[in-house]
């Protein structure tokens, strides 16, 4: 008889229990802003456009939640600005839906694109009438 394995499946499919808690972890410090906790993670080789099972990026999750320093760590090191989650959702377009000024300056300081995404941080900020946004993205 012989022994099962530890650990992921061989062809791959079944993550680690380790990695799943690790990822968890990450994830719960950008909801909560822990910048400098995040860096050190990404700095130690944790994707910087790690993603969960919705497609939310670490930056789309500090973004969202208004942790505008998290957000810049994560640019700072190679994170994408505008990857859309799995509904095609940008970090920008949920700043702008939560009002979090501090985090749409930095996202596009960032190189983010306010057309990006569906619906759009120009779509977003249309819909709320919030035209200071417009201004500031260029947007008519």
């Amino acid at each position: 008889m012989s022994e099962v394995p530890e650990g992921p499946a061989p062809d791959g499919d079944a993550p680690d229990s380790d990695v799943v808690e690790l990822a968890t972890k990450v994830f719960d410090l950008a909801r909560r802003g822990e910048s400098e906790l995040l860096a050190a993670y990404v700095d130690a080789g944790v994707p910087a456009n790690l993603t969960n099972d919705r497609g939310d990026s670490l930056v789309m999750l500090a973004a969202y939640h208004g942790h505008a320093p998290a957000v810049v760590a994560l640019l700072s090191r190679g994170a994408e600005a505008d990857r859309a989650n799995d509904r095609g959702q940008t970090p920008l377009a949920g700043a702008v839906f939560k009002g979090e000024d501090a985090v749409i300056r930095a996202l596009l300081t960032g190189g983010a694109d306010p057309e990006a995404g569906t619906p759009s941080a120009v779509d977003t900020a249309r819909m709320f009438g919030k035209t200071d946004l417009l201004e500031l993205f260029g947007a008519r």
